[in-house]
């Protein structure tokens, strides 16, 4: 991949994240680039293409910080939190999740957009799952079989904390995470 085609992605990446998907153009991605606007369109003809390129991106990232937790040699009933963390670290001071921010424009994606999206979604959930039940084979998590369903509650109770940490401040964020951790054992 060029450089160029790139720096389009992570730039609009850092945008889904402080405004969403619908919130910027070409023309301020070419503005904040300092190139034109057709060098983005030649990378990307029409948005929806830059924003599957993205659900791409987000989801490399995803499977690499699955592959390093899972590969890693801590106990198994640490690496849930573990994944947890290594997604939040991914984040800027007071970002917002990128699949929570283009989930929240969901309505407003072309259809190809939509449809990788949902892919993506469902794949953060199944490496979580993947996470709990080596936990849960090592004899943490008793309290629960459901294990899929444990998955969305630790992940959404993840991203909301996130939203909230950008209008009550870290000190929110991490009661959170401790209480998340808790859960965990």
């Amino acid at each position: 991949m060029t450089n160029r085609k790139m720096q389009i992605i992570e730039l609009t990446l850092k945008n889904i994240q402080e405004k969403g998907f619908t919130s910027f153009s070409y023309e301020h991605l070419a503005k904040e680039l300092g190139v034109t606007k057709a060098s983005i369109h030649y990378h990307f003809e029409k948005k929806g293409d830059l924003g599957i390129a993205v659900c791409e991106r987000i989801q490399q990232g995803l499977v690499g910080a699955y592959t390093l937790i899972k590969e890693s040699t801590m106990p198994a009933e640490e690496k849930p939190f573990a994944f947890i963390m290594q997604r939040v670290k991914f984040l800027e001071q007071d970002g917002v999740c990128p699949i929570s921010a283009l989930q929240a424009d969901y309505q407003e994606l072309p259809q190809p957009m939509q449809e990788k999206l949902q892919q993506l979604s469902q794949m953060e959930i199944d490496v979580f799952v993947e996470l709990l039940k080596d936990a849960k084979q090592q004899g943490a998590l008793q309290a629960t079989n459901d294990l899929e369903a444990l998955a969305v509650f630790l992940i959404s109770s993840t991203k909301g904390a996130l939203q909230y940490k950008r209008v009550l401040g870290e000190a929110f964020f991490l009661k959170m995470l401790a209480q998340l951790q808790e859960l965990l054992k």
